[in-house]
């Protein structure tokens, strides 16, 4: 008769090799893991889901070191979620800048006042993963992630740091970025996840992903599942997560236009900063206008460009050689940016500032350092300058 601990199932881990998973997960934490973060602290009030919602957003795809010091920041200037729905997008884009992945930010800020019209409806926080899902920004393993260490409910995550664990554990050999790859994954984290310390699995998931099962040189002599793990019984962690190559990013190139009327080294010279469209890269943040050469401008940014060319009769290239120039490099592509002076006469100002009226753009008239929210790339490429 055969012993119901050693059934298959549909992971590559017989029912024995499932069972010993999360005690030996939860036993590693709570000895090794981290509990010293800041929003771990709050004891699941209606703070510590704010905390933990506003720390999940900021942790995608970046690192917590990196987040830290963004984090206290944030729960200083908007201690509630109130606070951060009715705060100005000027300051919560000024706390963000240098965190990048702008989106989030703004998603982040739109989130706020959902959850703040819920909490007015419902008289408490979402409490339910689907609930959360619903707002903005939120998606599967984030709510999760909110209900399991926020609510105190049961929630199940599947991030990047839990794939990888799970794919090496359960020796899982598809493709991660297809969806039937995806499911087995999701039933197998579902699978593992306890009905009571969701919470802390949670966090010790992601802890052991982080800290011991990394992409390369992983700690496979200290891990507490290494026992049962494929990957490392086959001596292949390399070989997961299975993923297709990534193809080969382009370098776009871009101008970056000081302009002004006047000469850029007196005290009291002013640039032309835009308003980015909300839903573009760097949305909602200021820059001088981009003189795009391989991608697509904005639509202010090709308007200006077009009445420079009308109206200067000159090859800005030529006639204006780089102040200073940057690599930056984005999700999708790397972006070469290059900063030249526009000095304009009087009337060519006054005509410039009639068309910016004209198609409504949204701009101002700044130093090259200010306190607008700006793109860090900024930052760095005019700082290089003033």
């Amino acid at each position: 008769m055969t012993n119901s601990a050693d059934l298959p199932t549909p992971f590559n881990q017989d029912t024995h090799a499932i069972r010993r998973f999360t005690p030996a997960v939860l036993k590693w934490f709570a000895k090794h893991g981290r509990h010293d973060l800041p929003w771990q602290q709050l004891h699941k009030t209606d703070k510590d889901i704010y905390a933990v919602w506003l720390s999940e957003i900021m942790l995608q795809q970046t690192q917590v070191a990196t987040v830290l010091g963004y984090f206290e920041r944030f729960m200083q200037a908007f201690p509630t979620v109130q606070d951060l729905a009715v705060a100005d997008w000027e300051a919560v884009a000024n706390l963000w800048a240098g965190l990048g992945y702008y989106a989030r930010a703004r998603n982040l800020h739109a989130g706020a006042q959902q959850v703040a019209q819920f909490i007015r409806t419902h008289g408490k926080f979402p409490q339910m993963p689907d609930e959360w899902q619903a707002i903005k920004g939120v998606g599967r393993s984030t709510a999760g992630a909110i209900v399991a260490m926020g609510v105190g409910g049961r929630g199940v995550i599947c991030d990047g740091n839990v794939k990888r664990v799970l794919t090496r554990w359960a020796g899982i050999d598809g493709d991660i970025t297809k969806s039937a790859t995806d499911k087995a994954l999701w039933q197998l984290a579902d699978t593992l996840t306890p009905a009571r310390q969701s919470g802390e699995f949670a966090q010790a998931m992601m802890d052991l992903g982080a800290t011991l099962c990394t992409r390369t040189r992983p700690k496979c002599e200290i891990c507490p599942i290494a026992a049962d793990c494929i990957a490392h019984r086959q001596g292949k962690q390399a070989a997961y997560p299975v993923k297709a190559k990534k193809s080969v990013k382009p370098t776009h190139h871009s101008q970056v236009l000081l302009i002004t009327h006047g000469d850029l080294t007196d005290n009291d010279a002013k640039i032309l900063w835009l308003k980015r469209p909300d839903d573009g890269i760097w949305g909602g943040l200021w820059c001088p206008p981009l003189l795009s050469i391989t991608r697509q401008d904005t639509f202010n940014d090709g308007v200006i460009g077009e009445w420079l060319s009308d109206n200067l009769h000159s090859d800005l290239q030529r006639q204006n050689p780089p102040l200073a120039a940057i690599k930056h490099t984005l999700t999708h592509f790397h972006w070469q940016l290059s900063a030249r002076h526009i000095a304009l006469s009087a009337d060519k100002f006054t005509q410039l500032k009639t068309l910016l009226a004209d198609i409504h753009a949204e701009h101002h008239w700044q130093p090259l350092v200010n306190t607008l929210a700006k793109p860090a790339a900024m930052d760095k490429l005019l700082n290089a300058i003033a």
